[in-house]
């Protein structure tokens, strides 16, 4: 059926495809292999490494397509280009969802690029592996995986010698899975993809610096957060999951966030607005701050938790439907694995693992736009409250998180809890001498060398005399 799909009614497609991305590829016997290899991958071989991919192909041996993984001259970062330009065209729109997120793959030995024994997310278990941080685009169109870097442990980039038998690049350093998802993101943003939200799960949500990126870029988010995620003010560190523990009943209601395999994905959902941040903040503010939690229905004792930051006016219907867009880079996944051989390489060098996953996204990319031509073809006012004892308050149809204002008289006691009758001075006026500046996207960003020190927050206070939470 693979092979009808490819060599039958969208074969032209295919071909206009491989038109597409062949001046990439400068000697004609490469751009061969190249068409060869992605055949391969899309169609009905049993595992599609250089063995199996040769023989669909009629090759006499393995080794001209080895030689397109290894040695050959094209470089897997101006592919990348061409297939995020082919998502942008063929699944590009308004609603547009870049989502980052890692999966592993088992390995054995201890030769290939990054591989070591460490938590793969793909097993559930601590296993040997290599780690890829991948960036999805998703719309009401499609998705779609858009971008890769192989995530490299201590253990690679402090043994010069182990990474130039890989054929690691010298000038590539020690980068943290945040860091790499902050390049992918910088790229991203720099690309022809229309995007508007991004989503992640708790490993990046966590991550302030993470979120300071999309909101100097003006762009929506809605990130997971660990229970143990801080909301902080100039009176109190609060826990996120001690604030959804304040959230009234009627706080609570049951929207869902998707279509799943079995229905729509119906869960119990909290959100509330948090203050401006004066710092940050135009005058008035174009964007909005929130905090939302995720129940589930027949164990209520499941919640998740996030982060939000939405233009001014955004619903909370439209954050829930964006938090839910995070399981589509899940099927990208699957799909890419199952269906164009995403795991089924048998390189170990560097550059080999970037060009197959490369060219395995450029088949991925390839069925998704298929498979939404079909489809298309087929279809021919808010107020201030006052501080009251919880920071739960309703304002028109939304909740909200406050906190007490800097001329009043408050309790030191987390907000809804008994505590001290001591009252605290008012704090400063803040500045915006410590804001860091914008970053510039690039769509060939180098990837960070080291792990950047900690910056020195101002406390900030907000216009209206409320104290905001800090993020």
């Amino acid at each position: 059926m693979m092979a009808d799909f490819v060599t039958g009614r969208w074969g032209a497609e295919l071909e206009d495809l491989f038109l597409r991305v062949s001046g990439r590829f400068g000697r004609v016997e490469v751009r061969r292999r190249m068409r060869d290899y992605v055949r391969g991958l899309l169609g009905p071989v049993g595992r599609k490494n250089s063995w199996q991919l040769a023989e669909y192909a009629g090759h006499n041996g393995p080794y001209g397509l080895q030689h397109l993984l290894s040695r050959s001259k094209w470089d897997p970062d101006e592919l990348r280009d061409d297939v995020q330009e082919y998502v942008a065209k063929r699944l590009g729109a308004a609603d547009g969802v870049l989502i980052v997120d890692d999966t592993g793959f088992l390995k054995k030995g201890v030769v290939s690029a990054g591989v070591q024994r460490q938590c793969s997310g793909t097993a559930g278990r601590t296993e040997n592996c290599q780690i890829g941080v991948f960036a999805a685009y998703a719309s009401s169109r499609g998705r779609a995986l858009v971008d890769r870097e192989l995530y490299l442990p201590k253990s690679w980039t402090n043994d010069p010698d182990r990474c130039r038998a890989a054929r690691i690049p010298a000038e590539r350093g020690f980068a943290t899975k945040g860091e790499l998802a902050h390049t992918l993101v910088l790229r991203a943003l720099a690309s022809p993809l229309p995007i508007t939200w991004v989503s992640a799960d708790s490993l990046y949500g966590q991550e302030w610096r993470f979120r300071h990126l999309l909101e100097q870029a003006q762009v929506g988010y809605v990130l997971a957060v660990p229970k143990s995620q801080q909301i902080k003010s100039l009176f109190g560190i609060w826990r996120i999951d001690q604030l959804i523990d304040d959230a009234p009943t009627d706080a609570w209601q049951q929207l869902s966030c998707g279509n799943g395999a079995k229905g729509p994905r119906v869960y119990d959902w909290a959100a509330a607005k948090l203050p401006a941040n004066i710092v940050f903040d135009p005058d008035p503010p174009t964007h909005e701050r929130w905090v939302l939690a995720r129940r589930s229905l027949k164990r209520p004792d499941e919640i998740a938790y996030y982060l939000a930051y939405a233009p001014v006016g955004t619903t909370v219907e439209k954050l829930v439907a964006v938090a839910g867009s995070r399981w589509a880079i899940e099927e990208c996944f699957q799909a890419a694995k199952g269906q164009c051989g995403l795991d089924e390489y048998e390189v170990r060098r560097y550059p080999g693992w970037y060009r197959h996953i490369t060219l395995a996204m450029l088949a991925h990319a390839f069925l998704a736009a298929m498979a939404t031509a079909a489809i298309e073809r087929g279809a021919a006012e808010t107020t201030q409250p006052t501080w009251p004892r919880s920071p739960w308050l309703k304002s028109g149809a939304c909740w909200q998180l406050s906190t007490p204002g800097p001329r009043t008289a408050v309790s030191a006691h987390w907000p809804g809890r008994a505590g001290a009758d001591t009252t605290r001075p008012s704090p400063a006026p803040a500045t915006t001498a410590d804001a860091p500046a914008p970053e510039t996207p690039s769509r060939n960003r180098p990837l960070p060398h080291h792990q950047p020190t900690r910056l020195e927050r101002t406390p900030l206070t907000s216009r209206n005399g409320e104290v905001p939470l800090e993020y």
